[in-house]
């Protein structure tokens, strides 16, 4: 097809006529198309395919990662190995697009591949490369590792996503009405706009931001003058860039830039927009921040047939197919782990990316009472635990290792690798109770409590992100109640939760499984139906375009 003038290839639904541009550094669209590393990615393929759905007027923007995130392994005691393994994609259409930027002053070769939007039902998305021969070797690495560990690598990276991906709109002659950043990592993009546009108030009318970070620490910042040598800010002076941006000192702060330039903002949860609000209000000339909460696409994630069994109330049914989705799954564990598990046992799953405030191993801190759980009788209990961590993040990996040790002493333990899409969804499945126990309020959002629930998992969770939006407890989930954290130390807060945990676990979960089979339906049922609407990314993406794209 050609690629000049490009529309979306499908007639478009009136209410969503605006051309949207939606540029995020990952997308989890389908298991084989590796360019994703954690929720970022969950939420912006969910967003693709409802934007489908809806036959919203809207392209996503994103990089082509030849190695992907990495590939998690093993090494020889079962602990995690970090693969670089080249990716072969043949279901992307060359575009034949080829253009220049400029990074750390130097012209870099880029070409964009094409994602048929009938590939895998998600809106068109085009993804950059820079692996190219007509780059040196060091250009061609921009686009090798998503989330590169090396500063200036990342710095290209954000370059090639944000002003790369403006051009590539360009290129195309597509005009959108709005550029959407799912995050700052394509912010540079602004500053090709202002030299485009000249002002930037026709910057601000175009572009709105998605804010993930619930803590000013968490946000990206580099070095002003590495970012200005590195091209970031498109030949601008740096006097210039401070006077656009309003940030004087020498680290620059990406989402900062992206508050200031864009027309509207949003957290992506109601706690996480308030949080954000007091996180920025002290910074003049930011947008004003909403929030949409974050949602998964029903349609990819969820089991119809646990679906259907529950709408027609064939209970029989139902409990035989939540059955057959934790044999299935267990098949995966045994062949990864050796550790053959009962599809009658209560199975606690814990799986999701890997990070300190994430707190995997909580449950294993108060090895008595792990020990007690997991020796138990009378109420049995198998746990699986699964998740990537960040490459360098040592801690995390030291997390994710001794969890693998741990497990070799247990017949009803276990540690999987390869968390992406297929895993994840094996694993929601598997799991009758889906334990989530971020550190409250460290999760803006956290998503992967709705996939569970879509496949029939009942939430047990700290009170933080989407839960607050959904949670009842003892009716669709279990919530460890929230107090004032805020009055407490780290260990404190760890210590309460880990003590709430095993008292909801040991007199409610375990004795409702075991002894009332019907009520526990009952709350994994419910848990499907208030997930079903309210959490559909559909909701979402129609949300994006009444709250943020239409509004002025």
């Amino acid at each position: 097809m050609a690629f000049n003038h490009y529309n979306v290839p499908y007639a478009t639904d009136n209410a969503y006529a605006k051309r949207v541009a939606y540029f995020s550094m990952e997308f989890a669209v389908h298991q084989p198309l590796k360019i994703y590393s954690g929720g970022l990615g969950f939420l912006a393929g969910s967003h693709m395919r409802s934007a489908y759905e809806l036959k919203q007027n809207l392209i996503g923007i994103g990089i082509l990662w030849k190695f992907g995130y990495y590939d998690q392994a093993r090494n020889q005691d079962q602990s995690l190995q970090v693969q670089w393994n080249e990716k072969i994609y043949n279901f992307l259409e060359d575009t034949g697009i080829k253009f220049q930027i400029n990074i750390h002053d130097h012209p870099v070769w880029v070409k964009a591949w094409y994602l048929n939007p009938e590939t895998f039902k998600s809106a068109p998305m085009f993804l950059l490369s820079t692996d190219l021969p007509e780059n040196d070797y060091v250009s061609q690495t921009i686009c090798h590792r998503l989330y590169d560990a090396n500063v200036a690598t990342k710095v290209a990276q954000f370059i090639l996503l944000g002003v790369g991906g403006a051009k590539l709109i360009d290129e195309i002659g597509f005009k959108p009405d709005v550029y959407h950043l799912n995050e700052a990592h394509g912010i540079s993009s602004a500053f090709y706009l202002y030299n485009k546009f000249g002002s930037v108030d026709e910057v601000k009318k175009r572009m709105v931001f998605t804010t993930h970070t619930p803590e000013e620490a968490g946000n990206e910042k580099h070095d002003m003058y590495l970012c200005e040598k590195m091209s970031y800010f498109c030949g601008l002076p740096l006097d210039e860039v401070r006077k656009l941006t309003g940030i004087y000192d020498d680290q620059f702060n990406h989402s900062l830039a992206a508050l200031r330039f864009a027309r509207h903002a949003n957290g992506v949860s109601a706690l996480h927009g308030e949080v954000s609000r007091k996180m920025w209000n002290h910074y003049d000339g930011i947008a004003p921040i909403t929030h949409i909460t974050n949602a998964q696409n029903w349609r990819y994630w969820a089991d119809k047939q646990l679906y259907f069994s529950m709408d027609e109330s064939n209970e029989e049914r139902f409990d035989d197919r939540k059955g057959y989705l934790k044999r299935r799954a267990f098949d995966l564990v045994a062949d990864q782990t050796g550790k053959l598990f009962d599809h009658n046992v209560l199975t606690i799953v814990w799986a999701r990316r890997f990070a300190g405030y994430k707190r995997a191993e909580l449950i294993t801190r108060d090895l008595d009472r792990f020990n007690a759980l997991l020796s138990n009788k009378k109420y049995p209990v198998q746990i699986i635990w699964a998740g990537k961590p960040y490459p360098v993040d040592y801690p995390a990996i030291s997390d994710f290792n001794n969890l693998v040790h741990l497990s070799k002493n247990y017949k009803n333990v276990a540690v999987c690798t390869g968390y992406e899409l297929a895993l994840s969804k094996r694993l929601k499945q598997a799991a009758d109770v889906w334990l989530n126990n971020p550190r409250v309020p460290r999760e803006a959002s956290g998503t992967s409590g709705m996939t569970a629930a879509m496949n029939g998992a009942v939430n047990f969770s700290t009170f933080d992100g989407w839960i607050c939006e959904f949670a009842n407890h003892g009716n669709n989930s279990f919530i460890v109640p929230p107090v004032d954290y805020s009055a407490m130390h780290v260990q404190e807060q760890d210590q309460y939760d880990l003590d709430q945990m095993y008292e909801i676990l040991e007199r409610q979960i375990l004795p409702l499984y075991y002894d009332n089979p019907a009520v526990w339906r009952q709350i994994t049922q419910n848990g499907m139906r208030d997930v079903r609407f309210q959490f559909d990314s559909n909701r979402m993406a129609h949300e994006y375009y009444e709250l943020m794209y239409n509004k002025q």
